[in-house]
């Protein structure tokens, strides 16, 4: 049977990091929230507390909401995360530098054992291991939004990563009821990379008259059979952040990834999807 770590560490209590939190938590471990300042810890736990209330409400956890959040704690600095952690996954924002600057203060904080995980959705993971001592213990476990309800977790294998960490990564995805997909590193990784050339070319779509966004969500959701449309999807995500990987796949694939310009329009104007208000869809 497959199980999760007893102590896991999260890095950044953002949307991402909250889901893998509360996933973790929702699964019996004891997670430790890293959230620099009061205010932030604080809405990172009122994030995860609102998360297990949609999740009691439709009959997901198995115990009360409140025994779950009581496995939560938050630290203020990388430096507090324990020592004896069996995971460390960071969530901050999709900075290689910041990413590269945490992991590293990070490794540094925890014991020898700890297998250290990225949550990037398209920085190149091996990058990310040349500023650790110990690349070995290093791999990406990229989650998807909304985490506690995603069944997917790609795991993403850069040349330094050891088979033992592997190992580890895929127990613990079993353990949290996800299911796994293993790939490479490479630009955009599988999910990204196939994501971002759907959503780009509905974009383009959506430039050129071609048909409103409903209509071309429709035709895939319908025809199809997307559980979303690719419109609605980049809503969700983010505009911003599906422009800085088409960014990212344009510099490293070429320009088939080349941001159209009604994407960096909407990303100026501030209409960055659902956490705006507005993007392609309007959202209350």
């Amino acid at each position: 049977m497959s199980t999760v770590p007893a102590l896991v560490g999260v890095i950044g209590g953002g949307r991402m990091g909250a889901g893998i939190a509360q996933s973790f938590a929702t699964a019996g471990a004891s997670v430790v929230v890293v959230e620099a300042g009061e205010e932030a810890a604080r809405a990172a736990v009122e994030r995860i507390a609102a998360g297990l209330e949609r999740a009691a409400e439709r009959g997901r956890l198995a115990e009360p909401a409140e025994a779950v959040l009581a496995r939560v704690t938050i630290a203020e600095a990388v430096e507090a995360l324990p020592a004896d952690a069996e995971l460390v996954v960071e969530a901050v924002p999709e900075d290689a530098a910041l990413k590269a600057r945490v992991l590293a203060a990070a490794e540094k904080a925890v014991g020898e054992r700890t297998v250290l995980a990225t949550n990037t959705s398209s920085l190149p993971v091996t990058e990310l291991a040349a500023a650790l001592a110990v690349p070995g213990r290093f791999l990406g476990m990229h989650f998807f939004n909304p985490v506690p309800a995603s069944e997917l977790v790609e795991l993403v294998v850069a040349p330094q990563t050891g088979p033992e960490t592997v190992r580890a990564a895929l127990e613990w995805t079993h353990g949290l009821g996800k299911k796994d997909v293993v790939v490479k590193d490479s630009p955009g990784f599988a999910s990204s990379r196939l994501g971002v050339a759907l959503g780009l070319e509905a974009i383009r779509m959506v430039e050129e008259g071609v048909a409103e966004p409903e209509a071309i969500d429709d035709a895939m959701t319908l025809g199809y059979k997307h559980p979303m449309g690719p419109l609605r999807l980049t809503d969700l995500v983010g505009l911003d952040v599906r422009l800085a990987i088409a960014e990212h796949l344009h510099a490293t694939l070429g320009e088939r990834f080349a941001p159209p310009a009604l994407l960096r329009e909407k990303v100026a104007r501030g209409e960055l999807g659902r956490k705006s208000g507005k993007g392609f869809y309007t959202w209350a």
